[in-house]
């Protein structure tokens, strides 16, 4: 992963720290590039992903989610009580 600093330094263990967060943030998927600009007190993070083959998609009503444990009990129960048209 290449990471950018922006607007200042910072340790290692601080950019470490950024790099785990954005990793159990977007837990799944492949960080190619984090840009981390320090603005005074503040830092914002920009990550940028690698490309991947697109898996599955799941689609209930007008929510599209690429894994169905973000949806909660009643969407899912929906989702399996649906009926599936073969590809």
């Amino acid at each position: 992963m290449k990471i950018n600093i922006i607007g200042g330094s910072m340790s290692g263990q601080e950019i470490d720290e950024y790099i785990k967060y954005v990793n159990r943030k977007y837990s799944g998927r492949q960080i190619k590039q984090l840009d981390i600009t320090i603005d005074g007190d503040f830092v914002d993070l920009k990550c940028y992903f690698k490309d991947t083959d697109f898996q599955h998609a799941y689609r209930s009503t007008d929510y599209l989610v690429n894994d169905m444990d973000k949806l909660n009990d009643a969407k899912q129960s929906e989702f399996s009580e649906k009926k599936r048209h073969s590809i």
